[in-house]
């Protein structure tokens, strides 16, 4: 397989068309080696349109899944950012050049001790994995810039919005399947965040969520 091609083709065949144009994203995309934050088996479908099995029940998401999610960011030079779910690393790793801080929980020890070596290896400082539960967040070491769930929700839980700072935006996939959404929270005050409505996908629920009690009738 020759890499680059496909890295490329990855970028313009699958990512582009899916509105990912901003272009520090896409240098991102090319500088970030995709192919090292995927299990060695898989490495001929790293740059494949589809998810990729990291563990049962945990998966690398699709590139331009994790793409879009990169650019609604808009992650600045001075944002701290708190990322629930590592997986491989791979979006934290994407983030750990645009943000000051990245803080990246995962419930699974051996992920989370995996994709830290990976970040390391890279030379990004600015990236930290923490072995913990997930849909509590990580209050103490808050307020955050930015939060970004890489698992769906039913709803987004209010301990999460309450660790953000004024003006801080929270990225989520809610909903149940087969209808999920990505959108975008903005803290903007005492009352109910600015809400925007990204794009649609489905992705497997993040690790501890909780789903509706179901209504009996």
């Amino acid at each position: 397989m020759n890499v680059e091609q496909a890295r490329f083709n990855m970028i313009e065949q699958q990512i582009r068309p899916w509105d990912v144009l901003d272009p520090e994203v896409l240098q991102l995309l090319s500088l970030v080696r995709r192919e090292d934050f995927v299990p060695a088996s898989l490495r001929h479908l790293a740059f494949s349109d589809t998810e990729l099995p990291l563990k049962p029940g945990r998966s690398l998401l699709q590139p331009k899944v994790e793409a879009r999610l990169l650019q609604e960011l808009q992650l600045q030079p001075t944002d701290r950012v708190l990322e629930l779910g590592t997986g491989s690393g791979y979006l934290t790793a994407l983030m750990a050049h645009q943000a000051e801080q990245v803080i990246s929980l995962e419930p699974d020890a051996e992920l989370a001790e995996a994709a830290q070596g990976r970040l390391r290896r890279l030379g990004l400082n600015r990236a930290q994995v923490q072995v913990a539960p997930l849909t509590a967040g990580a209050a103490a070491q808050g307020p955050f810039d930015a939060i970004v769930l890489t698992g769906s929700v039913a709803e987004v839980p209010a301990a999460l919005l309450a660790q953000l700072k004024p003006g801080g935006r929270l990225l989520a996939i809610v909903g149940q399947e087969p209808v999920m959404q990505a959108v975008l929270l903005r803290a903007v005050g005492a009352g109910q965040p600015a809400r925007t409505e990204l794009f649609d996908t489905v992705v497997a629920r993040l690790p501890g969520a909780t789903e509706p009690s179901a209504f009996a009738f």
